[in-house]
């Protein structure tokens, strides 16, 4: 079920345009992005659905570089104690061209269990978790000199311009090489967080307006998605234990289409407070608003802002046992396909209140800290749930404008607020 070809055909006003029209918002992949995007001049209104170089937050090795670079600049300019809030991604290797260090570090630990994922696939392609370094070693020999088909080339690593973000734009002896796949290797989380004694991780639904100034929206429905079988560290082979992508599930000889192996964010946030009582969740969900604001912080001087842009990110997040988040990845095209009628609700919904925010029609004022299921999360600084403006001096009383997992009532509050925009305009007029 296409969620976004309903949602686009069903807005009132909207037109598809056919061929070669005009067109004034394109919901494009990021492959059209690659091409056109520096060939096609766009009037001041027109917005596209993703930023020129996204790659830098959801290609895993230039996330994870761009993370360490911004917690090592945190650590100067701020201290220890501020670089810290930057421990939530899993010590991680670019391969090949980090093998050495690699190495050093799985010597130091020898027996814990290492994930390896291809930078640029998605779907739980290519992964596979090792234990001995002789599983690296064949992998390596296998990858040596392979090329990608030219399907699954990833955009080319070419040159690092000054800014330091990395040019996808090849020059032209470059053109026709396919790069050689890289892959990252990872410490594996061996306690995750179990549920009726499986894994699973979080799906949660990010909005960026724009980079400078930073302009981040949350929205307050999202997933938790399981694997298929009971976990264990003893089959580390069997990807049905460690994967939780729909994808590979949903090929689990024991799958159950209608039961699938989600959970509303409502639900699983319930289940967490019944379990551990309500401050440790507050925690828990506190600390992943502080991954969602610091990952894109990471990226913000590298990403390219332009105001015809805005993106719709999919994190995905992995709890542990004692209830520290983990940011996994961040996906620039997550998945918009229904595998449930829930589902189906869920994102229809999501990409309704993407279209209120990004404001096509031009009806919204500019000030709006929720529209939808929408909640403003970062607007060139905290947003606080009070209104006014805040004390941020000792930021004793702040509490974030976040509402992950609470009660969406967005049909009650979009109508509240058009309501009260359609009498401003009448008022002002």
């Amino acid at each position: 079920m296409n969620t976004l070809m309903d949602v686009l055909r069903h807005r009132p006003g909207w037109v598809e345009v056919k061929d070669e029209g005009e067109w004034d918002f394109y919901w494009c992949d990021v492959s059209w992005l690659r091409e056109n995007f520096d060939h096609t001049y766009m009037d001041e209104h027109v917005r596209i659905s993703h930023f020129r170089n996204h790659y830098e937050l959801t290609r895993k090795n230039y996330m994870v570089k761009n993370l360490k670079r911004f917690r090592k600049q945190l650590e100067r300019e701020a201290g220890k104690l501020e670089a810290a809030k930057c421990d939530f991604f899993p010590k991680t290797f670019e391969m090949p061209c980090e093998y050495h260090l690699f190495v050093e570090e799985f010597r130091k630990n020898p027996g814990i269990t290492w994930i390896m994922k291809p930078v640029a696939r998605s779907q739980g392609k290519g992964i596979f978790l090792f234990r001995r370094l002789k599983d690296i070693m064949d992998w390596r020999k296998g990858t040596a000199g392979k090329k990608l088909t030219g399907l699954e080339a990833p955009p080319a690593r070419n040159t690092v311009n000054p800014s330091g973000s990395h040019d996808s734009r090849s020059s032209d002896d470059q053109k026709d090489e396919i790069p050689v796949e890289n892959y990252v290797a990872q410490r594996y989380i061996e306690n995750p967080y179990l549920i009726g004694g499986r894994k699973f991780d979080l799906r949660v639904y990010v909005l960026v307006m724009s980079y400078i100034p930073l302009r981040a929206w949350l929205y307050r429905d999202g997933f938790a998605r399981f694997s298929n079988t009971r976990f264990t560290l003893s089959s580390i082979d069997d990807q049905y234990v460690h994967l939780t992508n729909v994808a590979v599930q949903k090929t689990s000889p024991d799958y159950h289409p209608k039961k699938g192996c989600k959970w509303m964010l409502q639900r699983f946030r319930q289940y967490l407070a019944s379990k551990h009582g309500p401050e440790a969740v507050e925690a828990l969900f506190s600390d992943m608003d502080n991954i969602f604001v610091r990952s894109l912080q990471s990226v913000q001087k590298v990403i390219i802002s332009d105001k015809h842009c805005f993106e719709l990110y999919g994190y995905d997040i992995l709890i542990d046992q004692n209830l520290k988040p983990w940011l996994l990845e961040v996906n620039a095209s997550p998945s918009l396909t229904a595998s449930s009628q829930e589902d189906y609700e869920l994102k229809t919904c999501l990409l309704e209140d993407t279209l209120h925010v990004v404001d096509m029609e031009a009806r919204l004022t500019g000030r709006e800290k929720r529209v939808g299921g929408f909640d403003l999360m970062w607007n060139d600084g905290p947003v606080s749930r009070e209104e006014g403006t805040p004390d941020l001096s000792g930021m004793g009383n702040f509490v974030t404008n976040t509402h992950l997992g609470c009660i969406n009532d967005r049909s009650n509050q979009l109508r509240q607020l058009f309501r009260s925009l359609q009498s401003q305009k009448k008022a002002s007029s």
